[in-house]
């Protein structure tokens, strides 16, 4: 059983890494597209496949998170941390693939403005919004192993800046709104300050739940048999 999770534990820790750094460099390149600086340096095209590609990086590590939740569904037998866990991830998943979407059809230049509302700003709200589910799913899953308020655990920093960084990005979802009868944003200032706001703390947060590299004796293998 020892090497079980000698073999085990190093490969869950290299995900988790894997998994961390894709939140990592996904919220670096949204907050580094946020900017009008890097906009105006780069232009429009750039800057949209910019977004894209950090989406895709949301994604990866989404799944890997996904996956280190655990497969099945949590039944009634599981504890409440791994129902909220797993349904945390799933809903983050879910919002993730939205972000592609979204950030996808910007890239389609031949699109009407209707098309764009609805295929464009659409996902990105309720892409939002999943974000905003996980976060609280996740809040509630700290909650059942640390105290709400603990500012000395890892645990909970990193959940509520996630939990920040998605009203950030539901902001930015509002502000996104494109006004009927136009192509104009209702907000393109709140839209660009709550996406840099939330990738941020998006990217703080993984850096705070960045595992270390585990390092294994042979009493510790038995005393975790």
């Amino acid at each position: 059983m020892s090497s079980d999770h000698t073999s085990s534990a190093p490969r869950r820790t290299l995900r988790l890494r894997r998994e961390s750094w894709g939140f990592v460099i996904g919220s670096f390149l949204f907050g580094m597209a946020a900017t009008r600086v890097y906009g105006q340096a780069v232009g429009p095209e750039i800057d949209n496949i910019t977004y894209f590609v950090g989406s895709l990086f949301f994604t990866t590590a989404g799944f890997i998170q996904l996956r280190l939740s655990g497969r099945p569904v949590p039944g009634e037998e599981s504890a409440t941390v791994e129902r909220y866990d797993w349904w945390a991830a799933l809903i983050q998943f879910v919002g993730t693939l939205l972000f592609n979407v979204s950030t996808g059809v910007v890239l389609i230049q031949s699109l009407t403005v209707e098309q764009d509302r609805v295929w464009g700003w659409r996902p990105d709200l309720f892409g939002s919004t999943a974000f905003l589910v996980a976060s609280g799913l996740a809040v509630v899953a700290t909650t059942e192993t640390d105290k709400l308020w603990d500012p000395h655990a890892r645990n909970w920093r990193s959940t509520w800046l996630n939990m920040i960084g998605s009203v950030a990005f539901g902001v930015s979802a509002v502000g996104a709104y494109i006004v009927p009868g136009t192509d104009a944003l209702k907000n393109a200032t709140i839209a660009d300050l709550g996406t840099f706001v939330g990738a941020v703390c998006f990217l703080v947060a993984a850096l705070l739940m960045r595992p270390t590299h585990p390092r294994y004796s042979p009493n510790q293998a038995r005393t975790r048999s």
